[in-house]
């Protein structure tokens, strides 16, 4: 069993090459792992970075010649990837790799197809951070839940595992953070897709620390919500 873990990458300088060593060490017996990493168009240094993961084995490293986004950057990920699961990992620190097992285990256990990594669910440590930005990830969340006809408590995270053969039904259209509620309707399109949800722990930043998601893009994710749930 392998696990593709793709990785979109934006001005992640100061972080990716922790953000690699944490996720080599993440316990997963048993499971080989692939690391995707895809640059949307660094400008901080992150390139010069990624050159020295480019032959080392396990790992796959692709560039962007212009900033697209993070949909974009994932579509790119999820094409070159080869394991029976597949999860999305951010650059930055704010998702912690130790969770993988947790993550992949009813995947394994045979009782889901897809995971979400919910930040609102369980008894995970959290940082402290913006109530606004909190109350529109529930809203977006709740008004995706109200089109999918799922209970999802954290739509808009970014750990989302998925079985290969359910990935690879899906073509990721929005190029930023419109991918969110895109996945998320198009998985719940899919008939007999088994869903889980799993508690997660969050160490979020604040924009001075490098947080790139803004108030536009919570008006794409309505639209997004719209879209994919009626007009598609």
């Amino acid at each position: 069993m392998k696990l593709s873990i793709v990785i979109p990458v934006y001005n992640e300088a100061q972080t990716l090459d922790q953000l690699v060593d944490r996720v080599l060490a993440s316990r997963l017996d048993g499971i080989e792992r692939e690391i995707v990493m895809v640059d949307d168009c660094s400008t901080d240094g992150t390139r010069e970075v990624l050159k020295k993961y480019e032959d080392r084995p396990g790992f796959s490293v692709h560039y962007h010649d212009k900033n697209q986004g993070k949909g974009a950057a994932l579509r790119t990920g999820f094409a070159q990837t080869a394991g029976e699961l597949v999860i999305i990992q951010d650059a930055d620190l704010e998702y912690d790799p130790s969770e993988y097992g947790k993550l992949i285990a009813p995947i394994l256990d045979g009782r889901a197809d897809v995971v979400f990594g919910s930040r609102f669910a369980g008894g995970e440590v959290h940082r402290v951070l913006y109530f606004w930005h909190t109350l529109g990830n529930k809203f977006l969340t709740t008004l995706s839940n109200m089109f999918t006809d799922l209970n999802l408590t954290d739509m808009e995270t970014c750990y989302k595992v998925f079985r290969k053969e359910v990935i690879d039904q899906i073509k990721v259209e929005e190029n930023r953070f419109g991918f969110e509620p895109e996945i998320t309707a198009k998985v719940a399109k899919i008939k007999g897709t088994r869903i889980y949800e799993v508690g997660v722990s969050y160490a979020g930043r604040t924009y001075e620390e490098g947080k790139k998601i803004g108030w536009r893009d919570g008006l794409r994710a309505l639209w997004c919500i719209f879209k994919y749930n009626v007009l598609r």
